[in-house]
């Protein structure tokens, strides 16, 4: 009984009405001409199952989309179907072992054919083949199966009572794919199915009409999409590529384009661009954390490809007096004020938000360099020829390659925080890759952030909707990507806790409020502590829209781009 009024109490705050059907200019589709969206990290694929990249997993929002999403407030929106399950309405069964989605009648796919519950249960088997790789396999932890009783009927069954039984089919990272396209794409095969991955067909207000990775999106609107008079615009011009600031400055200098996405830049430049006239930047925080990760695995280039950043353990970073003294000698109060100003938060947390979850465990607002050195020292770190350079007690260089994506403020970072490393006695070689390599899912490409070719890595990352669970489930052990998961998965820091994933299994039965926020922190405190990552930055989400472009409202909850059908051109 209290598991199921925990579940609706949870609800109590979902909205019925689909945000699709919300009020905004009306008209013919396509009315408005051409939009024009730069994300300057160019989207690498359109399948977000084939890749972790936020580039990949908002662009693709416009063509593929959930059962349901959250909007700007974190509020849980039915998206194609007709209402949010929950116990109140019959949609979540007594004993929260499974949840009954209802399709709403008449949405058809892009090329016309009618959306039914077999796509829906096609996409579970998709994701969670044996033989695959799945980026978002977080979100089916703990499904049994999934039943079709009928073509506008989806039920997901537990192993177990599920409190949260949001996680399948919700939100930008599990959107439903179309079975009869990717049918002979499942396993192994899934990363050669290039004119699916490239083209998806989809559901949403836009259809892929051309796609050069890495480089430009071409879209139409979607003659078939499900409200009449949306999208408004005909085209959509997505370039991808370059930096944040050719980004913003071609919406707020230029007016060349209408949104740009993520622009990780100084607050002074962004003022200064404001300045132009053209454009105005919206930001908001989420949970969204600039971090360091650690290799709990060995990146030794002389090893194999099936062992390079698969065998454990690390020559050092796995002994918390190195990892803690390297979290010690950072100057995070420095950082946010010389990265991100007002859109920039210190954090020692890797969940910050939402407030519930924020642990208070750790204070990491004040850089301590003599402490790091005397750390290392008592662990027996230390500089037996003079060079600067600390060997571990078995003799081993302490010497670290830091990578991350090439961004100006990126690479401040990694030139302040290389200092403060080898201040401490720590050498440190510092890459940077192109945002697009970096981020993309391609399993051949030797420099994406799931292979980890690296001591350390730097980038941010974020989760959608206001529960951390299947967020937190990142960093199960059997989540780490590897050779045959073609380098996908979740745990990229193959960091590994049989206490974590006990914990995280009491987590998915936990259904009151109060002790699912409890256990969250504890989660967050026990990879923190336990050396999966170094939090550095609690950012907000920082983007640019032309003055011309409304219906805009930026949400920190799911994809920036998810309610792009309601974005129309207006009247200067």
């Amino acid at each position: 009984m209290k598991l199921r009024h925990a579940l609706m109490g949870a609800c109590a705050t979902l909205a019925i009405a689909p945000m699709a059907n919300a009020a905004a200019h009306e008209g013919e589709r396509g009315r408005d001409g051409q939009v024009n969206i730069i994300y300057w990290q160019a989207p690498s694929i359109l399948n977000p199952f084939l890749s972790g990249g936020t580039k990949d997993v908002e662009s693709a929002s416009m063509i593929i989309e959930p059962l349901a999403r959250f909007n700007e407030k974190g509020e849980l929106v039915p998206w194609l179907v007709d209402e949010i399950p929950t116990v109140g309405n019959g949609g979540v069964s007594e004993d929260l072992t499974q949840i009954t989605w209802k399709i709403t009648p008449g949405i058809l796919w892009s090329d016309g054919t009618p959306f039914t519950s077999a796509d829906v249960k096609f996409t579970y088997e998709y994701c969670t083949h044996p033989e695959g790789g799945c980026a978002q396999l977080t979100k089916f932890n703990g499904v049994a199966s999934v039943e079709t009783p009928d073509d506008l009927t989806v039920i997901v069954n537990f192993e177990g009572p599920t409190p949260n039984p949001y996680g399948p089919f919700v939100g930008g990272e599990s959107p439903i794919i179309q079975a009869a396209q990717f049918a002979d794409c499942l396993g192994a095969k899934a990363p050669e199915c290039t004119e699916a991955n490239f083209g998806p067909i989809g559901t949403g207000p836009f259809v892929v009409t051309e796609f050069r990775p890495n480089d430009v999106i071409s879209m139409e609107a979607n003659p078939n999409y499900r409200v009449a008079g949306k999208p408004a615009f005909a085209t959509v011009n997505f370039k991808g590529g370059g930096d944040a600031t050719a980004a913003g400055r071609a919406v707020m200098e230029t007016g060349e384009f209408d949104y740009a996405w993520n622009l990780q830049l100084a607050p002074d430049v962004i003022a200064q661009m404001q300045q132009g006239g053209k454009g105005t930047p919206v930001a908001g925080f989420g949970p969204l954390v600039e971090r360091i990760m650690l290799n709990n695995t060995n990146p030794d280039s002389a090893l194999g490809p099936d062992e390079r950043s698969v065998i454990k353990p690390h020559p050092f970073l796995g002994d918390p007096a190195v990892y803690k003294a390297m979290s010690m000698a950072i100057d995070r109060p420095l950082l946010v004020e010389i990265g991100y100003g007002q859109a920039g938060k210190v954090t020692c947390n890797w969940v910050p938000a939402p407030e519930a979850f924020n642990s208070d465990t750790f204070d990491c607002s004040t850089q301590d360099i003599e402490g790091a050195k005397a750390m290392l020292e008592a662990a027996g770190y230390v500089d037996t020829n003079g060079d600067g350079i600390r060997e571990t007690p078995d003799g081993v260089k302490m010497s670290i390659l830091y990578q991350t994506s090439t961004n100006a403020v990126r690479q401040d970072f990694q030139a302040l925080i290389k200092q403060w490393w080898e201040e401490i006695g720590i050498e440190t070689e510092l890459r940077n890759i192109d945002a697009s390599v970096f981020f993309g899912g391609d399993p051949g490409s030797p420099d994406t952030f799931q292979k980890f070719y690296a001591d350390v890595e730097m980038y941010a990352n974020t989760f959608n909707g206001t529960d951390p669970q299947a967020y937190l489930g990142n960093a199960l052990c059997d989540k780490a990507p590897s050779p045959a998961t073609q380098w996908q998965g979740e745990n990229i820091s193959r960091w590994c806790s049989e206490e974590y994933d006990a914990l995280h299994a009491e987590l998915t039965r936990t259904a009151d409020i109060a002790e699912r926020a409890r256990i969250g922190r504890m989660l967050n405190d026990m990879a923190v502590e336990g050396g999966a990552m170094i939090p550095l930055v609690h950012r907000g989400r920082l983007s640019a829209h032309a003055n011309s472009l409304g219906g805009v409202i930026l949400n920190v909850w799911d994809s920036e781009l998810w309610n792009v059908a309601d974005w129309y051109r207006m009247d200067q």
